[in-house]
C-alpha cells in the first residue's frame, strides 16, 4: 500500500495556498531516501503575492506600542512549546534528526530566544536628546526598517527560522520567510501556529508569511522591490548572489554563510576532555553547522596521541534513524549533501591519511560515518573548504604564531575555539584569531544574550543579542529649532 505524500502549502496573508500555477517540488525524507510531501514550487505571482501582504501589515505592526508586539512574541514562544511533540515530528521527517536530541537541543534553546527577543521590543531606544548647535536639540529615533526578506537553511530549518522572524518582529517588522526546498515541514507548520496567534490576538493577518520554492523564488524575493531588507543564512555562493542581487537597489543585507572553525589544542590542554568535546561538536547534526568543530590543530607533542584518541571517539560515535535513542546524529540532509561529502573523501591526496570513518553507512537514505583524517596540509582542499559532514580534519603546529597562521589562513571566519589551561595564551589567542566567536575550553554553545556572525566570506551582521535586534533596525535623527 503506497501512502499518498503530504501536502504543504505557502502561508500568505493568513492563508494557506498552492502555487498559483500550480507547480510542486518532492520533499525527501534523508533518513529513508523516499518522497514524503510536496511542497509549492513559487513564482513571481505568489512572491508577488506575499510581499503585498506584508506591505500592508507593516504600518499597522510598525505603530504598535512594544509591549503589544512583546505579548505577540510571548504568545508565540507559548504556543510552540505547546506544540513542541508536532513540531519536533516535522523536523525530524525534514531532516532525520534524532528525536530525542532535537526535542533537549532544539526546542528549548528556540523558545527561549523568542522570549529574548520579546523582551528586546521594549528596548527600541536611540540616545538621549542632547544640544550640539546652539538653539537646537537631537534626538534618535530607531526605527523598524520595513518588509524583511528571509531565506533560511536546511540544516536547523526551526531554529533558523526563528533567528529570521523574531528579532524583525520584535523590531517592528513585517516578514516573508522561505524555507529550503529540501525542509519546509516545520517551516510551514510555524506559520500555522504564528498565523493562530496573530488571528487570536487580532493583528494583521499579513505579519508573518511563508513562501516555498528553490533557488529562483529566493532570488525573487531578494529582488522584489518591496523588501528594505534581505536576510540568508547560506553557503558563500548563495550569500554573495544575495548581495549582487541586493545591490540593484540598495537593499541592506544579512548574511550568515559558511564557516570552518579552527579547534587549536595546544600540549597543556586536558586531551580526554578536548577529544571528548571536539567529538559532540564536530559531529553532532552530522557535521552540518557552519561553527562545527572539524578542522582540528594540535601541538606537535601531543598529535598522535590525540588523533588515536579522536579515531576511538569517532570509532564509538552512532548514527542512525531518528527513533534511536543512542545515536548522536541523524544522516545528511539530502542526496547532492552525501554526494559532496563523499566526494572530498574521494579527493584526499596521498599525504592525508583516513583514521577512521570514511565511507557511507548503509544503502537506505544519506548517512555517513563518523570520520577522522590525518596527515594535512594547509593548502589541502579539505582544509581550505568547508566539508559540511560528520568529518574532523586534524593538522599538527609547531607554535603558538604557526597555529595562528594555520588557524586565520582560510577564508571563512565565524567561529573558532582554543584548547588550553594557559590563561594569558587563551587571552593572546582569542585577539589574534580572526573569527566572530573564540570559546576557551569548549565548542559550540550558544545563549540568546551573546551575537552569532562572522567576518570575511562567513557574511556580515549578527544573529541573536542586541546586536541582531539592532540589525533589524534603521536610525532616524530628529533636530528641533528651540527657538
Amino acid at each position: 500500500m503506497t501512502t499518498e505524500p503530504r501536502r504543504l502549502r505557502n502561508y500568505i496573508n493568513g492563508e494557506f495556498r498552492d502555487a498559483a500555477d500550480g507547480r510542486t517540488t518532492d520533499v525527501v525524507n534523508p533518513a529513508t531516501g523516499e518522497v514524503y510531501a510536496t511542497a509549492p514550487l513559487s513564482g513571481a505571482a505568489d512572491v508577488d503575492a506575499a510581499m503585498a501582504a506584508a506591505e500592508e501589515a507593516f504600518p499597522v505592526w510598525r505603530d504598535l506600542v512594544p509591549a503589544e508586539r512583546q505579548k505577540v512574541l510571548l504568545k508565540i514562544a507559548d504556543a510552540i512549546e505547546a506544540r513542541a511533540e508536532d513540531l519536533i515530528a516535522a523536523e525530524s521527517e525534514n531532516t532525520g534528526k534524532p528525536l530525542a536530541l532535537t526535542r533537549s537541543e532544539e526546542v528549548p534553546p528556540m523558545v527561549d530566544q523568542i522570549r529574548f527577543f520579546a523582551g528586546a521590543a521594549r528596548l527600541l531606544e536611540g540616545r538621549s536628546a542632547g544640544e550640539y548647535m546652539e538653539g537646537m536639540t537631537s534626538i534618535i529615533r530607531r526605527e523598524p526598517v520595513g518588509v524583511c526578506a528571509q531565506v533560511a537553511p536546511w540544516n536547523y530549518p526551526m531554529m533558523m527560522a526563528v533567528w529570521k522572524f523574531a528579532p524583525a518582529l520584535a523590531a517592528g517588522n513585517t516578514v516573508v520567510l522561505k524555507p529550503s526546498d529540501t525542509t519546509p515541514a516545520s517551516t510551514v507548520l510555524l506559520a500555522e501556529i504564528i498565523g493562530g496567534v496573530l488571528e487570536e490576538l487580532g493583528h494583521p493577518k499579513g505579519v508573518f508569511n511563508v513562501v516555498c520554492g528553490d533557488r529562483d523564488t529566493g532570488r525573487l524575493m531578494v529582488e522584489h522591490p518591496v523588501p528594505a531588507m534581505a536576510s540568508v543564512t547560506g553557503s558563500v555562493r548563495a550569500g554573495q548572489q544575495v548581495a549582487a542581487s541586493a545591490a540593484k537597489d540598495v537593499k541592506r543585507v544579512h548574511l550568515e554563510l559558511g564557516g570552518k572553525a579552527p579547534v587549536v589544542v595546544f600540549e597543556d590542554a586536558d586531551i580526554a576532555k578536548a577529544v571528548e568535546d571536539i567529538a559532540m561538536a564536530g559531529y553532532f547534526n552530522a557535521g552540518q553547522d557552519c561553527t562545527a568543530a572539524t578542522r582540528v590543530l594540535v601541538h606537535e607533542s601531543v598529535h598522535d596521541e590525540f588523533v588515536t584518541a579522536l579515531a576511538k571517539a569517532a570509532a564509538d560515535t552512532k548514527t542512525g534513524q531518528p527513533d534511536d535513542e543512542d545515536v548522536l546524529y541523524g544522516p545528511l540532509n539530502n542526496a547532492n549533501q552525501l554526494a559532496q561529502v563523499t566526494g572530498f573523501i574521494d579527493r584526499l591526496p596521498a599525504h592525508a591519511k583516513v583514521e577512521a570513518g570514511g565511507h557511507r553507512v548503509g544503502d537506505k537514505g544519506y548517512f555517513y560515518a563518523p570520520t577522522v583524517v590525518s596527515g594535512l596540509k594547509q593548502d589541502d582542499e579539505i582544509v581550505q573548504n568547508e566539508v559540511f559532514g560528520p568529518v574532523i580534519t586534524v593538522q599538527s603546529f609547531t607554535d603558538e604564531d604557526q597555529a595562528v597562521a594555520y588557524a586565520n589562513g582560510v577564508e571563512y571566519a565565524l567561529a573558532s575555539s582554543v584548547w588550553t589551561k594557559d590563561h594569558a595564551r587563551a587571552m593572546r589567542m582569542s585577539k589574534r584569531l580572526d573569527f566572530g566567536c573564540v570559546w576557551i575550553n569548549t565548542h559550540i554553545p550558544l545563549v540568546a544574550e551573546m551575537p552569532h556572525g562572522g567576518f570575511k566570506k562567513s557574511g556580515y551582521g549578527k544573529d541573536l543579542s542586541a546586536y541582531g535586534f539592532e540589525d533589524y533596525t534603521r536610525i532616524k535623527h530628529v533636530m528641533t529649532s528651540l527657538g
